[in-house]
């Protein structure tokens, strides 16, 4: 199945699901920022992977902005040279605008991980011939003040009926990519992927989150990363 045609089925399945309080705002930037994220796919999401990286959600600064998962402004607009028209969510939080690429705040998880991206492997070409990101859950949770809830935080009816559709959205990517490696980005995600992949002949593996709120992050992100992909038999140039 295409990425396009994965997109395609996960944004009908999550359409018609509802979310109660303390949740009042729910992006789905699968819809609203579908044209940066048909570039991104398009250009870097073809053939067969060695890696798949796979995130939480998206950031309020970053996918929630561009629709590419981690993706700071900056480094989506100048180093994989995508930019491309963003539309709005029917309702917005006024605390959560969505500016798209006009957007002057940055995501510091995807400044984080882009950046380490550029300076390990130099060229979006050689970076993604071996790696591709995505994220597990593309819905942005907002309560009433404007805090980000993770969907680990969701009552457990809506996470089950959540997490079957990410689970199959990302079954579908792995058979698109045939990786031999399935890495979540953070505990979650780590977790969410070997349970969705359970069975499969992949190795599935975690690398510390990039985020600023994780103080194991903010004592050098990329030097420990590094670390963890070759303790789990990764190279790098």
């Amino acid at each position: 199945m295409s990425l396009h045609k994965i997109t395609d089925k996960l944004v009908r399945e999550l359409s018609s699901m509802e979310f109660a309080p303390p949740v009042v705002r729910v992006y789905n930037p699968l819809v609203y920022a579908r044209k940066p994220l048909t570039l991104y796919e398009k250009n870097f999401g073809r053939g067969q992977k060695e890696i798949l990286l796979i995130g939480m959600n998206p950031g309020p600064w970053g996918m929630a902005q561009t629709g590419v998962p981690f993706g700071e402004i900056s480094s989506v607009k100048e180093w994989m040279g995508i930019e491309a028209d963003v539309d709005t969510p029917e309702i917005m939080h006024p605390k959560r605008p969505i500016t798209g690429f006009a957007c002057t705040k940055s995501e510091v998880s995807g400044r984080r991980l882009w950046g380490w991206a550029r300076e390990r492997f130099g060229t979006p070409k050689a970076f993604f011939s071996r790696f591709f990101v995505v994220n597990y859950c593309p819905l942005v949770f907002m309560e009433e003040s404007g805090k980000n809830r993770t969907p680990d935080k969701l009552p457990k009816a809506e996470k089950e009926l959540l997490f079957k559709a990410c689970d199959r959205a990302l079954i579908a990517t792995v058979n698109h990519f045939k990786p031999d490696y399935l890495i979540g980005i953070g505990v979650f995600a780590a977790t969410r992927a070997k349970r969705a992949v359970g069975g499969m002949k992949i190795k599935t593996g975690r690398i510390t989150h990039p985020s600023p709120a994780n103080p194991k992050a903010n004592r050098g992100w990329a030097p420990i990363i590094e670390k963890e992909l070759k303790e789990m038999g990764i190279t790098l140039p």
